[in-house]
This record gives structure tokens, sequence and C-alpha cells, in this order.
């Protein structure tokens, strides 16, 4: 049996009794339903886009610690309102709501759901999961946690995004419609888990075509990922973990943060001739290697060899400064040796 539109009723009557029962009690959870703050619940959607709830309560609370309302973020350097989002990753996110704080602060918290869709960063998902949960209107929201569980009750393997849409908006709710959202991603986070989900504690295992099928872990069929690309850099400390030279990194991805000199070997050259390129342009001198870390982000994977040197401009106290994760990473190359060095004496 598969979630026909006779069977509508009974699927949504059943998902919302579960999550009445077993919804995940979350921090921006607060306030009547469909009628939460919709401050609270818009950085909640925009932090998670990108960050899984876990950990993303912590960045919450530091943030909303930090701003509190809308008129405290839009009122903020740009500089603290990166710094507070540290860790988090994705910085184009942090940029993108303190640009749509001014806004809303000039013309008013939206009322529609166009009016949220004109916000910086506010794209379709966000949109509608702020009116559905602060307005109450009928907007059915499409992330993966609703990909999976919708691709394993119609017994889908290969779900496009308008497929997606349209069986989420056939399936929700139009008397609860924030609840519904939030049923349906806690059930896949929590229940319609990807790899090994829990079969007997969901409540609609009886319409789902992935269960009959005997194999529900192989719905959806995995999507196919971009190639991750490698790229190598050298990175210049001229200071220590506490002071150091800071520069103001560019571009979309970490535009804004500040982070250590680096340069990017490029294809054909050698670690130390970017090194080489790197002292030049800071007027500076190594004086040792530090070591070598890794992160990946957004498809890249960079192996960063961090230099120790002197000279240079002026430093900068780096607890002050947004820093990407990389960058603490180096620093905590530093922070490693000094410890072992005081622990031989």
């Amino acid at each position: 049996m598969t979630p026909s539109s006779p069977h509508l009723p009974a699927v949504r009557a059943a998902l919302l009794a579960w999550f009445d029962r077993s919804g995940r009690a979350l921090p921006w959870r607060v306030g009547p339903e469909g009628r939460r703050d919709p401050y609270r619940v818009w950085v909640s959607e925009v932090l998670l886009q990108q960050t899984q709830v876990v950990r993303g309560q912590v960045y919450f609370e530091r943030f909303m610690t930090a701003f509190p309302t809308v008129q405290a973020l839009a009122a903020a350097p740009i500089e603290a309102v990166l710094k507070a989002w540290e860790g988090c990753g994705y910085y184009a996110r942090a940029r993108n709501l303190h640009r749509a704080a001014g806004k809303v602060v000039g013309e008013g918290l939206p009322t529609t759901y166009e009016g949220w869709l004109a916000l910086p960063g506010v794209g379709p998902y966000t949109a509608a999961a702020v009116v559905s949960l602060t307005l109450g209107e009928a907007r059915a929201v499409n992330d993966g946690n609703v990909r999976r569980v919708l691709a394993r009750l119609h017994g889908e393997k290969q779900p496009t995004d308008p497929w997606v849409q349209a069986r989420a908006d056939d399936l929700l709710d139009p008397e609860r419609p924030g609840a519904f959202n939030e049923a349906v991603m806690d059930l896949g986070a929590t229940v319609c888990t990807p790899k090994v989900p829990k079969c007997p504690d969901c409540p609609v295992s009886l319409w789902c075509a992935a269960f009959q099928s005997g194999q529900p872990a192989a719905y959806p069929a995995p999507k196919v990922r971009s190639a991750v690309r490698e790229m190598r850099a050298v990175a210049l400390l001229l200071g220590d973990a506490r002071e150091a030279v800071l520069e103001r990194r560019e571009g979309t991805l970490l535009g804004g943060l500040m982070g250590l000199p680096t340069e990017v070997v490029d294809e054909g050259e050698t670690p130390d001739q970017a090194l080489a390129r790197l002292v030049t342009r800071l007027g500076a001198r190594v004086t040792g290697e530090l070591g070598t870390v890794t992160h990946t982000m957004t498809h890249r994977h960079v192996t960063l060899t961090v230099f120790t040197g002197v000279g240079g401009p002026g430093r900068s106290q780096v607890a002050d400064e947004p820093l990407p994760r990389l960058d603490h990473k180096a620093l905590e190359l530093w922070t490693r040796r000094e410890a072992s060095l005081f622990g031989t004496h």
C-alpha cells in the first residue's frame, strides 16, 4: 500500500500523532504552533542549511545571545556577525543574514512567502519553513530529510526536486502546515535515516513502498557527488596563537573572515616557490616549518603547510577576529608544539 490520494488523511494523521508524541524539543521551537518567533525561526533555518542539528543548537544559542533581536543583528558590524558565526562554515549565510536584517529593520518583517523570498540568502525552502511556522501558511518544505521520506513512501529511486515538491504539497496538512513540515523533517532525521532506517518505529510504514520492498535503505539512490578538488597551500605564522599577522579573506566562500597569510601552490610549482612568493609579499623571513593540516570544504580538500617566521606587518589579537576552521587547525599546531616544549622542561 502506498500513499495514494484516498490514504492521505490517514498518513497525515499518523505522522502528526507521532510528532505530537515524539517531536524534538529544539531551542527555536518556542511559542504557539504556527505563530513562532519569526526571527528565531529564520536564524535557525539559515543556520541549519549546512549544519547538523546537534551542533546547530550550540551555534544557535551563541548567535542569539550575541544578537537577541533583528535590530541588534542589523546594528552589529559584519566582523562581529562573522565572529559569532565562527565554526558554522558557509559564511555567505552570515553575510546574507546581516544584509537581510538591515532590510528588515528598514521595511519590517515580511508577511508573505514572496516577501521572505525577496530577502538576501532566503530560498524557497527557508521561505516555506518560516511562513508555515510563523504565519500558518500552507507551504511545504523540501529538504534532504523530506526528499528521503517521500522517496521511500512512494518507492522512487531518482526523485527530482519538482517531484519531491509536488509530493510534499500533496501530503501537507493544510490545517497544521508548520507542525507537519517539522514532523516530516523529524521523521527523516530520527527514524527514516539514510543508512539504517528504524522502520519498526515508523508511524507511516504501513504506506511505505520502500519498507514493503524489504530494502528501504536503497531508496532514494545515492546522488552523484561532485569530485573533490585537491588544493595545496602554504601559510606563514608571524607571531603565535594569541597575536599574529592576519589577512582578510576574499571570495564568496570565506570572504570577510580573517586568516593567516596564505598562498596557493599553483599547478606546476613547488610549495617552496609559493612560500617565497608569500615571504616577499609580507616582507618577512621564514624560521621553520610548523606542520601540515588538512580540511575539506565545498568540494575542496585543502592541504595547508604552515611555517613560522619573523617580520611582516602588524599583529592582531587572534581571539577578536573571525577565523575559518582551517586557520584554527593551523594555530593548533603552534599550541601543540608549545605544550610539547613546555612538557619537556
